[in-house]
């Protein structure tokens, strides 16, 4: 059985009506850059998040960038982050000058550990460098632990980014009880539209979302080349903004988004029953995501599962397997950032953050999309059980 990792064409056809009906507006407006599909898109992913700004823009990397540079960090500062990540998280920071500080994840979360933040902290950084941030990434659908990242963001005076690409619209219980959703806790996020996201556009987009609006108006400017009113440049910014049909195509996908989450956690849901009954996981063969204590009780959702990521014993020969077999999978991520070579300069060494190296060597992600039919979700399990039976 052919079972790709994800199915954009069947996600289409479901709303594919919807979709030309809200590309047919903007063609008959002949506005293509910013207005009023922007602005109510803006408005309804602010509503969503939970903050009071959001601000769309060409990108998530650009986002980041923007952030970055509304905030005053630039050359000579660092942030501290997690190398288990996709290139950007870094990659955004080093092109302004900002020195990316790697600390290690929590090897059942794969989000970055709080306590390797606070060993850094406590030491302060690299030499050189004036610590300003912490972005911590919500990665493959669930957010980081960040009560305890707000409070030593607090106790050091830095500000706290959330990366929230690949997580909108999963929650975050505070101690004391608070449901807070993902982007809505630090001074500002960022989201991706990536088309392969939960929430995905049919090209590159992205978004900075706030509750400051300071912060928010000088995002606006800075995505409009620093231009205020037009033609008047108080400061160099970029050509970043959204298109208005990537605004309409999002405005219809996110009126569907939270029944695409809850199939996506159905699907989960449905994998470790039949994981655990192959017994794959008992073996030791296969390492589930790990499950957040009270998952679905009273509408708590800690986990959309932009991905869904196992370890895997034997990974790579294992991922050659379903291949033949017509499974579709991906490896986020093959190597770590601090061993990239792109950041030799910063002189991390193999065996310096082991649990981001571990995941790197061990993960594979399987196919978790909502349209993934019962059937298909056998036939994967099937084929890795097989698998594990012949070797």
């Amino acid at each position: 059985m052919n079972v790709p990792l994800l199915d954009l064409k069947e996600q289409f056809r479901t709303i594919e009506v919807d979709v030309r009906r809200a590309v047919d507006r903007v063609l008959a407006t002949q506005q293509f850059i910013l207005g009023p599909e922007v602005d109510a898109f803006e408005k309804e992913a602010a509503s969503y998040t939970g903050v009071a700004h959001a601000v769309g823009v060409a990108s998530g990397s650009d986002a980041l960038i923007l952030l970055f540079m509304a905030m005053g960090i630039g050359p000579g500062d660092g942030i501290v982050t997690t190398p288990y990540t996709f290139f950007s998280t870094a990659g955004s920071a080093a092109h302004l000058g900002i020195r990316p500080v790697f600390v290690d994840i929590d090897p059942g979360t794969y989000t970055i550990s709080p306590e390797a933040i606070e060993k850094v902290l406590v030491e302060g950084g690299p030499p050189g460098v004036k610590l300003r941030a912490i972005v911590p990434v919500h990665i493959f659908g669930q957010c980081a632990r960040m009560a305890p990242i707000l409070k030593m963001a607090k106790e050091h005076d830095l500000a706290v980014i959330e990366d929230a690409a690949q997580a909108i619209g999963s929650h975050y219980q505070m101690p004391d009880g608070t449901i807070r959703m993902a982007g809505s806790m630090g001074r500002g996020a960022i989201l991706s539209f990536f088309p392969s996201k939960n929430l995905g556009a049919m090209g590159d987009a992205g978004m900075v979302v706030t509750d400051d609006a300071a912060l928010a108006d000088i995002v606006r400017i800075m995505r409009n080349h620093g231009s205020r009113p037009k033609y008047f440049h108080a400061t160099v910014g970029l050509n970043s903004r959204l298109d208005a049909l990537q605004a309409a195509v999002l405005r219809v996908k996110l009126s569907y988004l939270d029944r695409w989450h809850e199939a996506r956690r159905a699907n989960a849901q449905r994998y470790r029953e039949l994981f655990q009954s192959a017994g794959l996981v008992e073996s030791g063969h296969i390492v589930l995501p790990a499950r957040p204590p009270d998952d679905g009780k009273n509408g708590y959702r800690p986990h959309i599962y932009n991905q869904y990521v196992v370890r895997a014993r034997d990974r790579n020969a294992l991922r050659e397997h379903l291949k033949k077999r017509g499974i579709g999978t991906e490896i986020y991520y093959p190597l770590p950032l601090h061993l990239q070579e792109c950041f030799r300069n910063y002189g991390y060494r193999e065996g310096d953050l082991p649990a981001s190296e571990q995941a790197s060597r061990e993960t594979l992600a399987l196919p978790i999309y909502p349209e993934l039919t019962p059937e298909q979700q056998q036939a994967v399990v099937e084929s890795i059980e097989e698998f594990y039976r012949q070797s």
